[in-house]
């Protein structure tokens, strides 16, 4: 027989009350890692433009182009800073919950029943810091749906061991 009853909002669990744990705080050295090779490439081509650029206009304009640039660097450091804090994830029974984003708030939430694989993901600088990179892949995607960067590398094994064996039915 078919049913299609109305549910009470207010009776459906609410993902706000989740604690959601931060990732490690070794990651937002990475993140300020990164920032600074990204930027200091950029700046290291403005200063060389000053021995490459003959137009005396322009040689009196690069001062304020590099003030700009590190305006950029230092609002964009900020912001790389704030968001780190909002970066939190849970492990629950029937799914796994990311939550990031400082402007923009995101949580996504995957069920392990929707699992197809999941990877764990090491640079050389994850690595450096003991941490570690968990993308989980779903079906009909290219990509991973979700990847849950700066994780302690031993933590990020063991959920990755629970996920698999979950998947796998074993447990």
């Amino acid at each position: 027989m078919f049913s299609n009853s109305q549910i009470d909002i207010n009776s459906i669990p609410s993902i706000n009350d989740v604690a959601l744990t931060p990732i490690s705080r070794k990651y937002l050295r990475i993140i300020i890692i990164n920032k600074l090779l990204f930027f200091s490439m950029f700046f290291g081509i403005l200063f060389s433009m000053k021995w490459f650029i003959d137009d005396d206009e322009l040689q009196q304009g690069l001062p304020y182009v590099i003030q700009i640039f590190l305006v950029i660097f230092v609002l964009n450091l900020l912001v790389g800073i704030l968001a780190f804090k909002k970066r939190k994830y849970a492990l629950r029974e029937r799914d796994i919950i990311y939550s990031k984003g400082l402007i923009v708030n995101s949580t996504t939430t995957v069920p392990i029943k929707r699992i197809q694989h999941i990877e764990e993901v090491r640079n050389w600088l994850s690595r450096y810091f003991g941490l570690a990179t968990l993308k989980i892949f779903t079906a009909g995607e290219s990509g991973s749906d979700l990847s849950i960067q700066g994780l302690p590398a031993e933590e990020a094994r063991r959920i990755h061991d629970y996920i698999s064996e979950k998947v796998n039915g074993t447990i």
